[in-house]
């Protein structure tokens, strides 16, 4: 889901972790496919990370040759596969889960769909789930219309909890709802938000536990909506808030929200089947306020899984600086312009956004964008789930453990903590993972009526 900053060049000696990709797909194989069968086929909710997350700053070998195929995707059903909203039973997850009706910030509940299956050898994942609706309903000058909304003491129905270890190599397990709950790493706090916690015991064997969670529906284009006041950091922790599509990386990844360790600038990467490319590297050509890391080919089989990503200017956009300012709203706008990526911070949400009527076009220059023209954002990318998760340690922040150079890492964590490597940190230091919490707002999804 990333690339990593030009500093993981100096790791490049270290070889890139080794990943399985899957054979290119067609939009249009796709959707016919699904009319005739009512199937897509869903990759495990762990592998993408797996691949997409090793070295992104890398300038990898150009492979050329198409992604090979993954034999552990799961299998869902998909109600629509036109753009817009869809719902599907994954076999990484034995869920009873609940449509989210339309509307805003107060939650209700919907019909109910069941999946059951077995996944990746990552383990299986369960859930009760039930997506909230509001009594607001959006301005009708705005074209968009919430489709699905996950806030307050709702928030977490209408996710899958994803059980096992971390396909990116972090040490923790990822736990079940019922766990979660019970070991106080899942709640919704006294303000309504939802709190996602890694385990702080003193000292572990091997892995702390921690939460991951996917969406049990799916969209093709939109508009995502997160408001976090939260997030986590400090050495060893790697949070992200992203979204992959069927067979990675045939049914693309965008990953919204996502760093390691003291970070302080956010970085959004895109994923995708050879083809999808970034028009330009200049940020004024893009439109953008950010700047591009790595190259312009956003294909994973021919940039050794690194996509291409952008990443922003702001100096609060994550880790302690963007908790400092109590948080703030990331979008992802998704339509046939291409993808676009947009950060607020909490003093300069657009109203529109906050009335539940979002006008993207009078929001400014987007932080990241990948334009059509060089990205098909219907060819590249189909039936998106979204998804939270934090892994402490893995491929990226214990790969950069010693590095300095990116916005935030003026020290390494090796200096700041005294500790040679990240492992020994985390194992020994579940105090120092008291800032590793995600503390939600909300997530809507939004669809053109």
């Amino acid at each position: 889901m990333h690339l990593f900053a030009p500093l993981v060049l100096l790791l490049a000696s270290t070889g890139l972790a080794e990943a399985s990709l899957l054979s290119r797909g067609h939009e249009t194989f796709v959707r016919a496919a699904t009319r005739a069968h009512k199937h897509a086929v869903k990759r495990s909710a762990g592998l993408a990370r797996d691949i997409r997350l090793t070295f992104r700053d890398m300038l990898a070998a150009d492979s050329q040759q198409q992604p090979a195929s993954i034999g552990n995707s799961r299998v869902f059903c998909v109600n629509s596969p036109a753009p817009g909203l869809a719902g599907g039973n994954g076999t990484n997850v034995v869920s009873t889960s609940a449509s989210a009706s339309v509307g805003g910030p107060t939650a209700s509940t919907g019909s109910h769909t069941t999946s059951t299956g077995t996944g990746k050898g990552a383990g299986t994942a369960t859930s009760t789930s039930s997506a909230g609706s509001s009594t607001a309903s959006p301005a009708a000058s705005s074209p968009w219309k919430i489709v699905q909304n996950y806030q307050g003491s709702t928030f977490f129905n209408g996710w899958d909890f994803f059980v096992g270890g971390d396909p990116t190599n972090g040490l923790v397990t990822y736990i079940d709802q019922p766990t979660a709950q019970s070991a106080n790493l899942t709640s919704i706090n006294s303000a309504g938000n939802a709190i996602m916690r890694v385990e702080t015991t003193p000292q572990v064997a091997n892995t702390r536990q921690s939460v991951r969670i996917t969406t049990h529906e799916t969209y093709t284009g939109g508009l995502v909506i997160m408001d976090s006041v939260h997030m986590p950091t400090g050495c060893g922790t790697w949070p992200a808030f992203w979204s992959n599509g069927p067979n990675w990386p045939a049914g693309g990844e965008i990953d919204i929200v996502e760093g390691v360790n003291d970070y302080t600038n956010n970085q959004a990467t895109i994923h995708t089947n050879p083809g999808c490319s970034l028009t330009s590297s200049s940020s004024s050509t893009l439109g953008i306020s950010g700047s591009v890391v790595g190259g312009t080919n956003c294909a994973a089989a021919q940039t050794g899984n690194q996509g291409c990503g952008v990443r922003a200017s702001q100096t609060n956009s994550f880790g302690a600086a963007f908790n400092a300012i109590n948080g703030g709203v990331y979008a992802m706008k998704w339509d046939d312009s291409g993808i676009s990526v947009f950060f607020f911070p909490r003093s300069s949400i657009p109203s529109d956004i906050t009335a539940n009527a979002p006008l993207p076009d009078g929001w400014g220059t987007p932080m990241a964008f990948w334009p059509a023209a060089g990205c098909n954002p219907f060819t590249f990318f189909n039936t998106h789930s979204a998804i939270f998760d934090t892994t402490l340690c893995g491929d990226w922040a214990n790969g950069v453990w010693g590095s300095t150079g990116v916005p935030g890492q003026d020290q390494s964590c090796a200096q700041l903590t005294g500790v040679a490597d990240c492992a020994t940190f985390v194992k020994n230091n579940g105090a120092s993972f008291a800032d590793a919490y995600w503390e939600v707002r909300y997530v809507q999804v939004y669809q053109t009526s």
